[in-house]
């Protein structure tokens, strides 16, 4: 019966231990870009904020898609709707450009490393340019914010932050 147990035991460990040299990144290499999910790369590619205004949108700088969402609430007039849609469109426009920028970059440094000629230099060059863009996108995000503000009303900013869930009533 000892025995048994040993070998339940020792089995048991086993599959512990294999489990343990398994990596989480293994469900992402069938990726075109392993470094990506689908879902980070539908956001690049539909100009998506992805919290990178989240420093605005939480210190009562608007978010001009969800001032379009919050129009009648907020009580904005023909200018104002006008002007919000322009600063999204703008926003979007430039955020997927860059979006689409970044995916590339991305597919260089995966073939770099898919065809084993990842070294130091060519490595740090891409990176510094993906890290480049990503602050790009980042910048266009909180600009949108910052224009979105300046046509608001201050009290329209007080209603938006509470429909957003950021002040109590």
């Amino acid at each position: 019966m000892k025995k048994y147990y040993f070998f339940i035991i020792l089995a048991f460990s086993i599959n512990i231990l294999n489990a343990q040299h398994h990596s989480y990144h293994s469900s992402e290499e069938g990726n075109e870009i392993k470094a990506l999910t689908s879902e980070q790369i539908n956001f690049y590619l539909n100009g998506d904020g992805m919290g990178l205004a989240k420093v605005a949108e939480l210190n009562h700088y608007p978010g001009p898609k969800h001032v379009l969402d919050l129009a009648d609430q907020l009580n904005l007039d023909k200018a104002q709707i006008d002007s919000t849609q322009k600063i999204f469109n703008l926003m979007k426009e430039k955020a997927i450009h860059i979006g689409e920028i970044i995916i590339e970059k991305e597919k260089q440094l995966e073939q770099l490393f898919n065809e084993d000629k990842g070294d130091i230099e060519s490595v740090k060059s891409l990176v510094k340019e993906i890290a480049e863009y990503q602050g790009e996108l980042r910048l266009a995000h909180l600009n949108a914010h910052i224009l979105q503000k300046s046509i608001l009303t201050s009290a329209q900013i007080s209603i938006y932050d509470k429909l957003r869930g950021y002040i109590a009533d």
